[in-house]
């Protein structure tokens, strides 16, 4: 198997990972925020935990979401001048772009692992009884993942620049 086959390969399992956990945060939430209004509504009852878990997988769908929008360049930007660009001037743009964003994804990754530390230092408890830092290292490990992709679009860009410039 070619390393060129075993990217595609790989990428295609991240591909349809990162669309099943998308579905199913989903799936999860559109489920219990119906069940919670059909719980107050009809039973003057509801899950204590509901509201809570709801804002989490807010939080992990988020993340998911961003991270399936960097996978196919579809994350938010600004493309003014890119029309109008040359292609190896653009190519040149996406490679600093990636860059940035990787290390501003780092930065972010970094923090907000410092946040779980934290929480986990304190003992931070969600859900009842669930230790916080379980729920919220969605921040860290979405963040880190975001890196790794944006890093490997920079390589993607790179090798691609070099090949056009000796014309491979």
């Amino acid at each position: 198997m070619s390393l060129q086959t075993f990217t595609a390969a790989a990428g295609r399992i991240g591909a349809a990972l990162e669309t099943t956990l998308l579905a199913c945060i989903l799936s999860g939430m559109m489920l219990l925020a119906f069940g919670q209004i059909v719980l107050r509504n009809f039973f003057d009852i509801g899950l204590p935990w509901g509201d809570e878990l709801l804002r989490l997988l807010v939080l992990w769908l988020a993340l998911a979401g961003a991270l399936a929008a960097s996978r196919s360049e579809r994350h938010i930007n600004v493309a003014v001048l890119d029309r109008y660009l040359p292609a190896t001037l653009r190519r040149l743009v996406s490679i600093f772009l990636h860059l940035f964003t990787a290390a501003v994804c780092a930065v972010v990754a970094w923090f907000s692992w410092q946040f779980v530390l934290t929480s986990k230092e304190y003992g931070d408890l969600l859900l009842g009884n669930i230790p916080a830092w379980w729920l919220q290292a969605a921040l860290p490990l979405g963040f880190s993942l975001m890196t790794w992709r944006f890093l490997v679009l920079l390589l993607r860009d790179s090798v691609a620049l070099a090949g056009r410039r000796t014309g491979a």
